[in-house]
C-alpha cells in the first residue's frame, strides 16, 4: 500500500511541476534556447533557473502533505483530551512561543520503532514537527523536550526554505553547465552549420548531470550539516544544554540500529539523525556523526 502511495505522490507531484513550470515559461516568454541564428546561453540560464527553482520550491510547498500521506503522520487534535498527546502538543507550543514563531505549528505522531523526529513546512506559519512512536516509547520527558527544541529550532532558523533555495540553485547551475558545454562539445545548435548530432548533445548532458550532481550534492549536504550544528545549538538555549546532550547521546545508543521502513522514506535530511556514515561517504551525510555533534555542544556557550 505505501508503495502505491509513493508511485501516486510521485506522478502528482511531476504533473504539478511539469504543469506550473510550463505556465512559469509562458509567462516570462522564454523562448527555445537553440533557434535558427544558434545558442541563446541567457534563455538557457533562465530555463534552467525556472526548472532548478521551481521544482524545489513545488516540493517544499508540499512537504507537509508528503509527510502525512508518505509517513502516516497522525497530526494530534489542538483540543484533545489525552494526557499524553496534550503534554506533546504544549511541550512544543511552549518552545515555540520561546522561540518567537508567530504562529504554532502542527504536532504529530508517526508510527514507527525508528528513534527519531524531523520539521518541514514551507513557512514557519505552516510547519510540521513529528516525533516517531519509537521516540515517545524509549526517550524520557527531558530527552523528548530537547529533540522537539531542535526541531523548533530548525523552523526558528528557516531552515527548509534556506535548503531549498541551496538545492534550486544548485539544480540550475548543474542543469545550465550540463547544457551548455554538452552544445559545445557536440557542436549541436550552432547557426553556421549543424554539426554535431542530437544524440551526441544528449549524451554529453546526460554524463555532464550526473558528475555536476555529484559535486552539488557535496556542496548540499555541507549545507545540511552545519544547519544541524546550529539547531543542537539552539535546541540547547531553549531545552537546556543538559538535556540537549542527553538526547544525543541517547540517540547515539540507536544509531546503528536498522529499521528498513525508516530507511525508505524521503525525508532523512529533515530528520534528527540518520544512519552514520564512514570514511570518503561522510561528505555525502546529511548529519554529522553525534560524537561531532555533542563534542561541539559542549563547548558551545548558550544563555
Amino acid at each position: 500500500m505505501r508503495f502505491l502511495k509513493r508511485i501516486f505522490l510521485f506522478l502528482v507531484i511531476n504533473t504539478l511541476v511539469i504543469t506550473t513550470i510550463s505556465i512559469v515559461l509562458n509567462i516570462f516568454n522564454v523562448r527555445p534556447y537553440i533557434t535558427q541564428y544558434g545558442i541563446s546561453y541567457q534563455d538557457l540560464f533562465i530555463f534552467c533557473l525556472i526548472w532548478g527553482m521551481g521544482g524545489a520550491f513545488i516540493s517544499l510547498g508540499l512537504s507537509r502533505i508528503m509527510a502525512k500521506w508518505l509517513m502516516g503522520v497522525k497530526v494530534i487534535d489542538p483540543n484533545t483530551r489525552d494526557a499524553h498527546t496534550k503534554q506533546l502538543l504544549d511541550t512544543v507550543h511552549a518552545l515555540a512561543r520561546k522561540a518567537h514563531l508567530s504562529g504554532m505549528p502542527e504536532v504529530g505522531i508517526y508510527k514507527s520503532a525508528e528513534v527519531n523526529a524531523f520539521a518541514t513546512g514551507p513557512t514557519k506559519r505552516r510547519s510540521l514537527v513529528a516525533v516517531s512512536s519509537g521516540l515517545l516509547e524509549k526517550m524520557n520527558k527531558d530527552q523528548v523536550e530537547a529533540i522537539l527544541a531542535h526541531e523548533i529550532t530548525h523552523i526558528a532558523n528557516g531552515d527548509m526554505v534556506t535548503m531549498t533555495l541551496v538545492q534550486g540553485i544548485i539544480n540550475a547551475f548543474v542543469m545550465f553547465l550540463a547544457r551548455a558545454l554538452a552544445l559545445i562539445l557536440s557542436g549541436f545548435g550552432r547557426s553556421n552549420q549543424r554539426r554535431g548530432s542530437y544524440g551526441s548533445y544528449m549524451l554529453f548532458t546526460i554524463v555532464f548531470q550526473i558528475a555536476f550532481m555529484v559535486l552539488g550534492s557535496l556542496v548540499v549536504f555541507w549545507f545540511s550539516r552545519r544547519r544541524e550544528y546550529r539547531a543542537d545549538a539552539g535546541g540547547a538555549h531553549l531545552a537546556g544544554k543538559a538535556k540537549m546532550i542527553s538526547a544525543l547521546e541517547e540517540l547515539k545508543t540507536y544509531a546503528n540500529r536498522r529499521v528498513p521502513t525508516a530507511e525508505k522514506e524521503s525525508l532523512q535530511t529533515f530528520k534528527i539523525s540518520t544512519p552514520p556514515k564512514s570514511g570518503w561517504r561522510h561528505l555525502f551525510a546529511s548529519h554529522p556523526p553525534l560524537d561531532e555533534r555533542i563534542a561541539q555542544l559542549k563547548q558551545t556557550r548558550t544563555s
